[in-house]
């Protein structure tokens, strides 16, 4: 099970990574001004899904078995929908596959779409992107997690060529924060990322990012 916000973000992020996209990209959001909110989005380039797909998607009782063999419920999406629900918050997955998009979620056409539109946009002709969003106020949201171990443990994700991690926090008495970082800069930077002296030095720019150091 999970247990902190960040948790869940990278179990939506890992099944982006292993959708056979060649780009990941997570953004968290977090705003302390009229209403404090935590919200993540992933988006991939994957082969995507149909509307059957989703609904099977979010259905607790079906899995394909290969993922995770020997057991019969699969908690990723459902839990990230239960958890949404009961923070007070709300979900919402657009996927585009060959040529049609479709969208499920607890708000589709109430409020606004916060994922920056449809996944189709330059790199991301196909693939999926699941959005949740959180009342951080709300006694059952759980604590938002180490978000410089996220990031970290996704930029390590096997499989796509590319990850993007974008990050914004607005308002309240925490510095503001807006940056982006994206793998290939970083192994550019620092060279190999699982290597023990890359993951050192990744971790400790990760957390200056956040003001962490």
């Amino acid at each position: 099970m999970h247990f902190t916000l960040a948790d869940l973000a990278a179990d939506i992020t890992q099944n982006a990574a292993e959708s056979g996209a060649d780009t990941v990209e997570l953004e968290i959001r977090e705003t302390f001004s009229e209403k404090a909110e935590f919200r993540f989005v992933v988006k991939d380039n994957g082969k995507g899904m149909s509307g059957a797909d989703l609904d099977q998607a979010v259905d607790p009782f079906v899995t394909d078995g290969l993922k995770h063999p020997g057991r019969r419920v699969g908690l990723g999406v459902p839990f990230l929908i239960q958890t949404a629900f009961q923070s007070g918050g709300g979900w919402r997955i657009c996927s585009v596959k060959d040529g049609q998009s479709v969208l499920r979620g607890s708000a589709p056409d109430g409020e606004a779409d916060k994922t920056g539109g449809s996944v189709n946009r330059p790199g991301f002709a196909s693939g999926t992107a699941v959005e949740a969003w959180f009342d951080s106020a709300n006694v059952d949201t759980p604590p938002t997690g180490d978000i410089p171990g996220l990031f970290r443990t996704v930029m390590l994700f096997s499989g796509p060529g590319e990850i993007i991690l974008k990050r914004c926090r607005t308002g309240g008495a925490y510095p503001e924060l807006n940056y982006e970082v994206t793998k290939s800069d970083l192994a550019g930077a620092l060279g190999d990322l699982e290597d023990a002296s890359s993951l050192a030095l990744l971790g400790k720019y990760l957390r200056s990012l956040e003001g962490d150091d």
